[in-house]
């Protein structure tokens, strides 16, 4: 899932992939530095989703194919947010959980549980899974940027720096 489609079609923005698993608590950590990072670099960066649900947790496939529905809808970062800013209430209330949510942001809730049923973006959710594991991603939070795999998880002190090291270096290089 990418944050913008302007940053997607110049060929010398820099990316960075954030891998994530919807129902990791460390995960909803991160959120205050992708949005840092969103801010600070706007359109300069593009921020990409990468799906990387962990078996441990049980609603992590579900949530990623949910997340990918609600970029098809337009609302992929507002959604993406909402639940994890909510991790516990997911694991409580399952999958429905995630239609509520849809409804909530003014998604088309009826649209989203038949993609939950049907299963239509489930070959995003195994690519981003097998090139994350191809890559060395062992868990969630991980970043991935300039060629460079940050592993973040229940630390992510200095991560921001070091991503904003890159993405400087990256980014002066264009010109």
């Amino acid at each position: 899932m990418s944050d913008t489609s302007s940053a997607a079609t110049r060929p010398t923005t820099p990316v960075l992939d954030f891998w994530c698993d919807l129902q990791c608590p460390d995960c909803r950590t991160a959120l205050e530095d992708l949005r840092a990072l969103r801010a600070r670099y706007g359109d300069r960066l593009e921020v990409r989703l990468r799906h990387f649900p962990l078996e441990k947790n049980k609603y992590a496939f579900a949530t990623a194919q949910a997340a990918e529905e609600a970029a098809e809808q337009g609302q992929g970062w507002p959604y993406v947010e909402a639940v994890l800013g909510r991790v516990e209430e997911l694991g409580r209330k399952g999958e429905p959980f995630l239609v509520e949510v849809a409804r909530e942001l003014g998604l088309d809730a009826e649209e989203f549980d038949t993609a939950l049923i049907d299963g239509r973006h489930i070959l995003i959710v195994d690519a981003d899974q097998a090139e994350g594991k191809a890559l060395g991603v062992t868990g969630t939070p991980t970043y991935v940027i300039g060629g460079e795999r940050l592993d973040g998880g229940k630390s992510q002190e200095g991560l921001r720096a070091r991503i904003e090291e890159i993405a400087d270096r990256l980014l002066a290089g264009q010109g």
